[in-house]
């Protein structure tokens, strides 16, 4: 089975595009358009959807959660910027909102999990109560949980709203007993990454705070310089980690949604 890409960003698509010819990610084909492009129709051959796919750590967290390349499954992680409290602020105004494109093809194609993820700030709860009316309405049951990176095994906060829609109607909205198993899992997950206290203290040795375009600041490791050829592609690296999700916290959080549904 094939496995779909979707990806309008040339770098991190090539990106994607290597991590395949690897074997790193589900085989698949990468497409550049933007969503608001893509048909249906375009659709109905592959397996497995990624919209908004960075640099495939979707696929990565599933294949690492026990999910086969084979098992139907769409996720996206839509553009945060909208809605983050480092942006401009316009929220749904912003052209980059584009839940309305893809849950037109999910409205379509009715895919029987989805798995995404968004900014958890205020304005990004607000955007998560419009996907979960959307596909509520289209008879899903949804679930989310507002997580962050530390709490499986990371040196940083970076927190996110990780959520679930499932066609199948199943319960999966009893919300006490997912966040009980899935904070299960990141304890477990923060085990399976920890590293003894003394190289724990020095982890961030040699790193550097570098402030990008963004005005966001992120560490960076002492030799990331030298490893690309050229500032265009330490550009390129920038904003696909910075847009990326963190594949442990992705993990854990589709591990609990398999001991709930018992997929």
């Amino acid at each position: 089975m094939t496995a779909y890409y979707n990806e309008i960003d040339p770098f991190a698509a090539q990106w994607l595009r290597n991590l395949i010819a690897a074997g790193h990610i589900a085989p698949g084909v990468v497409d550049e358009r933007s969503i608001e492009d893509v048909t249906p129709d375009d659709l109905r051959e592959f397996t497995q959807c990624h919209f908004f796919a960075g640099i495939g750590v979707w696929s990565l967290a599933l294949r690492r959660a026990g999910w086969p390349d084979d098992k139907p499954v769409w996720t996206g992680s839509c553009p945060c910027q909208p809605f983050s409290s480092a942006g401009k602020g316009d929220g749904f105004a912003d052209e980059r909102h584009l839940w309305p494109a893809f849950f037109h093809l999910i409205s379509e194609c009715k895919p029987g999990i989805i798995f995404g993820e968004q900014v958890a700030s205020k304005d990004g709860l607000g955007w998560l109560d419009l996907v979960q009316a959307d596909l509520e309405a289209k008879d899903y049951s949804t679930a989310a949980v507002d997580l962050c990176a530390a709490g499986f095994g990371a040196p940083h906060i970076r927190q996110r709203l990780f959520w679930v829609g499932n066609a199948n109607n199943q319960r999966i909205q009893r919300q006490r007993k997912y966040q009980s198993i899935i904070h299960q899992e990141g304890r477990e997950s923060e085990r399976r990454h920890a590293v003894p206290t003394d190289v724990a203290a020095h982890v961030w040795d040699g790193w550097q705070a570098v402030t990008g375009a963004d005005k966001n600041s992120r560490m960076l490791p002492p030799d990331f310089g030298e490893r690309t050829d050229d500032a265009a592609g330490r550009v390129g690296k920038l904003r696909a980690y910075g847009n990326a999700i963190v594949a442990p916290v992705a993990e854990e959080f589709i591990r609990a949604y398999m001991l709930i549904t018992e997929e």
